[in-house]
C-alpha cells in the first residue's frame, strides 16, 4: 500500500479551482488498486469545502500545515494556537505592517478594510460566505490553527524576531508569508499519518508546486512537483511532471505505476 499526498492549489486545482478530468480518474484509480490519497494543504479545513475538490473522494485531508489530520471520517489530529499566543501575534504582526489572515478548522478571520481592493481578501469573500469573521468583532474568541499575511518588506526580521521561536514564516513569491505554529508542517502529517497506518515513508508520494510544499517534499518517499510549478519546489523533486492543466497527475501516477 502506497500513500499519496496532494497540495491543493496548483496542483489539484488552477486559479479558477478547475480539475482535470485526467486528475480525478487518476486518483480514483489509485485508491481502486489499494492505495490511499491525501490531501495536504496549507489550507485549514475551514477553507477547504469545495464540493467539487471533495467530490474526488480522498481517504483524509492534512490541513493548516499539519495542523489537523482526518482519516475517514474521523479527525485525529488537531492542534489549536492558544489565545494569548494568537493575541500576541496579531499585535506583532500588525506592528510591522503586516495584514493577517487568522485560519481555523470551521473559520477564517480577516478584518475587510485590511483587505479592501486586495485579490487575496477578494478570493475568501467570495469562496467561504459566512465563514468568513472579522478579527476585531470576535477579538479573543477565535479558534484557529495557523496564520497568513499580506506581507511588508520593512520590519520582516522585527517580525520573525518576535515570533519566530513560536512559528515558522514560510516566504512566497507573492507577498504572501504563511505562519504556522511550531512544530508542525505538512511533512509532520505525513510522518504521523505514516506511523498511524504503519506505512513506511519510502511508500508516501507527495505532489506539489510551491515553496510550502517544502516540508511535505523532505519527508515523502517520492517528491513530485507539478509543471507550473516554482523554480525553487522543482529542485526538490525527485520527478517534475508536466503541468496540471496537461495531465500532470495522471502522467505521474502513470509513470510511478500507482494503478494497474
Amino acid at each position: 500500500m502506497k500513500l499519496l499526498f496532494f497540495d491543493i492549489d496548483g496542483t489539484l486545482w488552477d486559479w479558477k479551482n478547475m480539475i482535470p478530468e485526467s486528475t480525478q480518474k487518476a486518483i480514483r484509480l489509485v485508491r481502486e488498486s489499494g492505495n490511499l490519497a491525501f490531501i495536504n494543504s496549507g489550507r485549514t479545513r475551514g477553507f477547504i469545502q469545495n464540493k467539487d475538490l471533495l467530490g474526488i473522494g480522498f481517504d483524509g485531508i492534512v490541513s493548516g500545515c499539519g495542523t489537523m489530520i482526518e482519516y475517514g471520517n474521523e479527525v485525529i489530529f488537531s492542534h489549536e494556537i492558544s489565545a494569548d499566543l494568537a493575541e500576541k501575534a496579531v499585535k506583532s504582526l500588525r506592528r510591522c505592517g503586516w495584514k493577517p489572515v487568522l485560519e481555523g478548522r470551521e473559520y477564517l478571520y480577516m478584518d475587510e478594510e485590511e483587505f479592501a481592493d486586495d485579490w487575496y481578501g477578494q478570493k475568501l469573500r467570495r469562496e467561504l460566505g459566512e465563514r468568513l469573521k472579522p478579527i476585531s468583532s470576535e477579538w479573543g474568541r477565535w479558534e484557529i490553527q495557523k496564520m497568513s499575511c499580506n506581507t511588508s518588506d520593512e520590519k520582516t526580521d522585527e517580525c520573525i524576531r518576535e515570533l519566530g521561536e513560536d512559528f515558522e514564516f514560510i516566504r512566497h513569491d507573492l507577498p504572501v508569508c504563511e505562519i504556522v505554529p511550531r512544530p508542525y508542517s505538512k511533512g509532520s502529517g505525513i510522518r504521523f499519518l505514516c506511523d498511524r497506518l504503519g506505512v513506511s515513508p519510502e511508500d508516501t508520494y507527495a505532489f506539489g508546486d510551491s515553496v510550502n510544499d517544502r516540508a511535505m517534499m523532505l519527508a515523502a518517499g517520492t517528491a513530485i512537483v507539478m509543471g507550473n510549478g516554482s523554480e525553487q519546489a522543482k529542485k526538490l523533486a525527485d520527478h517534475v511532471t508536466d503541468p496540471l492543466e496537461e495531465d500532470g497527475i495522471w502522467n505521474a501516477c502513470v509513470h510511478f505505476r500507482l494503478f494497474d
